[in-house]
């Protein structure tokens, strides 16, 4: 490991202490402890983590995956972005398929899960009742955001699952060039600036999307082969 790149991993690590470390939503605060006393039947005997969730991947990553928030039963079980939940199975299925992780299902924190080029994040870090947060959470959560697209020096493609997501990185990198403000349209893809990532905008691959046919496989496959042809 070289010298930046152990420097930017170490920063990484300061980060996500922050992160888990966050107090500045108490009413998310409230909720994640609440869901992790309550528990899900069907997950009675595990331990939840009910705590803020940091990002997960490679530091080096070529890819950035934006998402709305960990899921009440996923990532504030769990403890890592897009585990344990539908959202995470639809995601990583995908990661693997073309070659971004190493195996096809994403359940607990320790499952061996390696991500390749590939960074997965939320806008909040913190799971919402209704999967629904407010314009203050969103801003509480925005620094960390800032930070890591500071951190994460070489992506060549974001992945926006969701409008708010897709609004919330517009906020941090906004166009440059543009006559007017990128709309949010599946399967868009934006160059914001000469030397920005390509923006890419898909529907979330939650169940609400996925069950009701809103979001498809093929659907969702098109998105990773226009990712795959930038970065392969």
């Amino acid at each position: 490991m070289n010298s930046a790149l152990r420097s930017r991993t170490t920063e990484f690590e300061q980060l996500r202490k922050r992160i888990i470390s966050c107090e500045l939503c108490p009413r998310l605060r409230t909720y994640c402890q609440q869901v992790a006393q309550a528990k899900k039947r069907a997950y009675k005997d595990f331990e939840y983590w009910g705590k803020p969730v940091p990002g997960f991947g490679d530091p080096d990553s070529c890819l950035l995956v934006l998402g709305l928030a960990p899921a009440a039963h996923g990532g504030n079980r769990t403890g890592r972005m897009f585990t344990g939940d539908g959202s995470g199975e639809w995601l990583v299925r995908a990661l693997h398929m073309f070659g971004f992780a190493n195996k096809e299902s994403s359940l607990t924190r320790d499952d061996g899960l390696i991500l390749k080029d590939t960074y997965l994040t939320a806008t909040v870090r913190c799971a919402p009742p209704a999967n629904k947060p407010s314009r203050l959470e969103i801003e509480n959560c925005s620094s960390f955001l800032a930070e890591e697209l500071n951190l994460l020096e070489h992506v060549k493609v974001v992945l926006a699952l969701g409008k708010v997501a897709f609004d919330a990185y517009l906020r941090h990198a906004p166009p440059d060039g543009f006559m007017q403000r990128p709309t949010f349209r599946h399967g868009a893809a934006y160059r914001l600036g000469k030397e920005s990532p390509l923006l890419v905008v898909s529907y979330h691959p939650s169940r609400q999307n996925t069950q009701t046919r809103r979001l498809s496989w093929e659907a969702w496959k098109g998105i990773f082969q226009t990712i795959h042809g930038v970065i392969a």
